[in-house]
């Protein structure tokens, strides 16, 4: 079993986000940055699945020379086989993305491909249901479980009201939630055998793929300051309040 897994450098949740005084963007500098969560999960998922049943699990990013350094590495220390890092130094989208998976999809061969449902810096989730559009494979998303039996994949999914199961025929593509697994921590060992791992450099134009941008940024602001709380010394004035000031109830 060949396994293709998705890597993202994102902006750690743990660091103090500004917005440019113009709202072009965030202020980068003094940002520290780490491999997208949902991305960590995806690759344990895949490890996991390796260990089960044998194969490859090969690790890909989009992005520059710092992606590679850090997320693709650590996708390696953690255990898989070998990398692809596609050199990007722009703005990336998702339409993007699934253009270049698509293309390394049809030149792998892969019986599976898990990707994390989001990336935490822009909340789109989209990627991996471009991705199975374009290549026509069934896709099971918000996975909190999976299980292969043959030569399908069964998927447990987190839907409103409760968890729907779907059964996928190899090859598919998966999207992971938060629920499927815990990540691993990559041992020191690891790490050092994760250097002499080969990675596969490419450029966009390789795959004949223009990464231009579809999608514009008109701009960005910082989310309203909550207001200062109130304290009422009744469950009479609670309601009142609730009720004549606020119009909650």
């Amino acid at each position: 079993m060949k396994i293709l897994v998705t890597v993202k450098r994102v902006e750690d949740p743990e660091s103090k986000i500004k917005v440019k005084p113009d709202g072009s963007g965030i202020v980068t500098e003094g940002v520290n940055y780490k491999m997208n969560p949902f991305d960590e999960i995806a690759v344990e998922e895949a490890l996991r699945l390796q260990t089960a049943h044998k194969g490859e699990v090969v690790a890909i990013t989009i992005g520059k020379e710092e992606a590679r350094r850090f997320e693709l590495q650590q996708a390696l220390s953690m255990g898989a086989d070998r990398g692809i890092w596609v050199k990007h130094d722009g703005a990336l989208d998702p339409d993007a993305a699934s253009r270049v998976l698509q293309k390394i999809v049809e030149k792998e061969k892969p019986d599976l491909v898990i990707l994390g449902k989001q990336a935490i810096d822009d909340d789109q989730n989209q990627t991996g249901q471009m991705l199975a559009a374009l290549t026509g494979w069934p896709q099971g998303t918000f996975a909190s479980k999976l299980v292969i039996e043959g030569d399908s994949i069964l998927v447990t999914r987190e839907v409103d009201g409760g968890l729907q199961t779907v059964k996928l025929k190899a090859p598919a593509i998966v999207t992971t939630d938060l629920r499927l697994n815990e990540p691993r921590y990559a041992s020191l060992p690891n790490i050092m055998k994760a250097k002499k791992k080969p990675i596969d450099e490419k450029s966009p134009e390789a795959y004949g793929i223009d990464l231009s941008p579809h999608l514009e940024v008109l701009k960005t602001t910082e989310p309203p300051g909550r207001k200062a709380g109130l304290k009422v010394k009744t469950v009479v004035e609670l309601v009142d309040k609730l009720k004549n000031e606020m119009g909650l109830i």
